[in-house]
């Protein structure tokens, strides 16, 4: 059976994997990068476009956690058992379901009905609007930052 024609077609692990793994590495790259803006030599160059720039990177520091919490609530359930996920919180006046996707942009898991209505299972209903706030806050503050970077430097050339 050709599983991208079926109807009931989830999340595919081989696409799930490699992202939960990348995704893991960046963010610990920049849990790192971050942990090391703290140190004591770090400080005194601590300039405010560095500041906005360190803020937004913790923005997209959480954006991937989420997003990454997100994916492990459907790694390690194949299809069978998001069908019954389906079937188990299928709310009233849904007559039958007649398949199933799983969408990574924005991050869900959805039932489809017989009757038109899909619902979302599985994945935690906070997770895509929280990501759709902080991407744009961490892209406000890497601009926030790129402004006051550039501007630092026009006036430094200025001078010199």
């Amino acid at each position: 059976m050709n599983t991208a024609a079926s109807p009931w077609h989830g999340h595919s692990f081989s696409v799930l994997l490699p992202i939960m793994l990348a995704g893991t590495a960046v963010l610990l790259a920049i849990a790192l990068y971050l942990c090391s803006r703290f140190t004591r030599q770090a400080r005194p160059r601590r300039t405010p476009f560095a500041v906005w720039r360190d803020v937004s990177l913790v923005t997209v520091a959480a954006a991937l956690a989420l997003y990454l919490w997100g994916c492990l609530h459907v790694f390690f359930l194949d299809d069978q058992d998001q069908s019954e996920e389906c079937e188990l919180q299928r709310p009233g006046g849904i007559p039958r379901l007649v398949g199933l996707r799983g969408d990574f942009i924005p991050l869900r898991l959805v039932c489809e009905a017989s009757n038109g209505r899909d619902y979302s299972v599985i994945i935690p209903g906070y997770i895509s609007p929280a990501i759709a706030i902080l991407l744009p806050l961490a892209l406000v503050c890497g601009l926030i930052s790129a402004f006051l970077h550039h501007k630092q430097r026009t006036r430094t050339r200025e001078k010199g």
